[in-house]
């Protein structure tokens, strides 16, 4: 039997899940660029340089990642950097919550919403394992 033959076919999960992340990640860097702002405000004043700069780099790091996970030949590869990518900017995405529960200037809602965004993560790591981890 060849190597081709013993191959499991396409996961149509991590395709969907390759899909999915290509669309989320592919706007969220976008965004990076057209209302760089709020992404600014999350970015640890304890890291050195300016906070532009990491906005504008991650947005970048999005748009790679999107682009890698839409083509077959790299997608198995860019599923685990987009997985280790979502730890990455983790602290960050804390920082914001507390930012935002320590301000006066955000409401209950938005203080809420952005706690229960931090759990949001594991989806978003558990499908980029996914694609990282579907036999092609």
């Amino acid at each position: 039997m060849t190597r081709l033959a013993r191959r499991r076919p396409r996961s149509r999960r991590s395709d969907a899940a390759a899909a999915r992340l290509t669309v989320l990640l592919g706007g969220a860097g976008v965004l990076h660029f057209v209302a760089p702002a709020p992404f600014d405000a999350q970015v640890p004043r304890a890291l050195p340089g300016s906070a532009r700069t990491y906005t504008y780099v991650s947005g970048v790091a999005e748009v790679a990642l999107a682009a890698g996970l839409a083509a077959p030949r790299t997608r198995r590869l860019s599923g685990a950097a987009a997985a280790a990518f979502f730890v990455a900017v983790f602290p960050a995405n804390v920082n914001m919550a507390v930012l935002w529960w320590r301000s006066s200037r955000t409401s209950t809602v938005q203080k809420v919403g952005v706690l229960l965004r931090l759990p949001l993560q594991i989806p978003l790591v558990t499908q980029a394992w996914s694609v990282y981890s579907a036999r092609r």
